[in-house]
Parts: structure tokens; C-alpha cells; sequence
């Protein structure tokens, strides 16, 4: 007797693994108020033609873990092509902390976040705490909270965290080239990347970029 052809029987489909939109853990609210910057440079990111930006990158000294990170968002995120140096307008490098630079970008914690954006008169608070990011001139200071935890028009909308990462550099980026906020232009269209997302879309949907 002859044996029977066995029947494939496939199994069930991967289940699709679903990008985080917040980080877990416990986000700690205040510092040490001192740095740690990335001791290496980095790949010129965009063309060969365009305004040319040296860009440092530290973290708060309580926040070592995060510095290698920041690094691969910042290279990542400025060199998309979508990001600043769409069409040559910019060029940007990652530069040694020792370095001669035209700014630096810094990941704190709210506390100190808010100490730093105060020092021209910016208040980042919502109900009282320190909510948002910001840039002084020649820092582009971002808060811990908002890096780990992300808002919620991007949560609520099912945005990944990375998503939300990619819109608040390139925000605050674009505030040290000399971008000022705008609004929501078409209710239901992408949110341009200066109009201030963090604290909500007007109308408009998510977008990170400066030219999508």
C-alpha cells in the first residue's frame, strides 16, 4: 500500500511586529546640567553644494546610554533626503564635541530642558511642566520626554515614536536656520514641519519632513 502524499499545511502568517510609539520605562525629570558629546565626527550628509552646517551632538551626563543613539537619529534623520538638504539647500556634518561648530544638539531631561530654553524668555511648560523642545541660538535643545514618550497626535494617530524623533529635529533644526512656526494650510493634508506638532495638528496629519 502505498503511502499518502502528504498535504502541505502552511502555517500561520508572521504576525507583523508593530513599531513602538513611546518608549517604556521611567523617564527621569531632572539632571546633572552637564554634557557629554560625542567624541567623533561623522558622514557629510547631503550634496555637494548648499549652506554648509558643523553640528555637534551631546546628551546630559545622566543620559550616557541614550548618546548613541542621538548619533544614528542625527545622521539618519539629517541626511534623508526629505530632510534639510533636499535640493542643496544644506549640508550638514557631525562634528567631534572639541570641534569648531555652528551648533549642537542636546538631549536633557525637562528640567533641564526648560533652564535652557529660558535663558531668551522661552517657556516650554504645559500646566506647569516642561513639555516641549526648543531652540536658543546655536542649540537645539530637546526634551527627554518628548523624545521617549512622543505626543499624543502622533500616538493617538498610530505614529511610531521614530516618526515623531524625525519631526522634532527636523523642527528644531529648522528654527537654527531661521524657520519661524506656521499653520496647518489644508485641513487634512501633511502638517508642514514647522508648524508645531508637538502640540497638536490644526487639521493637518503627521509629517517629519521638511520636504516629504
Amino acid at each position: 500500500m502505498d503511502a499518502p502524499t502528504p498535504t502541505f499545511q502552511p502555517g500561520p502568517e508572521p504576525s507583523k511586529v508593530e513599531e513602538e510609539l513611546s518608549q517604556a520605562g521611567e523617564v527621569p525629570a531632572s539632571g546633572t546640567g552637564s554634557f557629554v558629546g560625542a567624541t567623533e565626527g561623522g558622514p557629510p550628509l547631503g550634496g555637494d553644494r548648499g549652506r554648509f552646517k558643523r553640528v555637534r551632538v551631546a546628551v546630559e551626563s545622566n543620559l550616557t546610554a541614550e548618546l548613541d543613539g542621538l548619533v544614528t537619529a542625527v545622521d539618519t534623520i539629517l541626511g534623508d533626503p526629505r530632510s534639510w538638504v533636499a535640493g542643496g539647500a544644506y549640508r550638514f556634518q557631525r562634528v567631534p564635541w572639541s570641534a569648531p561648530h555652528d551648533f549642537t544638539i542636546y538631549l536633557v531631561t525637562r528640567e533641564t530642558a526648560y533652564g535652557m530654553c529660558r535663558v531668551n524668555g522661552v517657556d516650554i511648560r504645559v500646566d506647569g511642566v516642561p513639555y516641549t523642545s526648543c531652540r536658543q541660538v546655536g542649540k537645539v535643545v530637546i526634551n527627554l520626554d518628548r523624545w521617549r514618550l512622543s505626543v499624543p497626535s502622533y500616538v493617538d494617530n498610530q505614529v511610531p515614536l521614530k516618526v515623531y524623533r524625525a519631526y522634532v529635529l527636523n523642527h528644531e533644526v529648522g528654527h537654527e536656520l531661521g524657520r519661524g512656526h506656521v499653520g496647518c494650510p489644508v485641513a487634512g493634508g501633511p502638517a508642514p514641519v514647522m508648524l508645531p506638532q508637538t502640540l497638536g495638528l490644526q487639521g493637518c496629519t503627521p509629517n517629519p519632513w521638511p520636504h516629504p
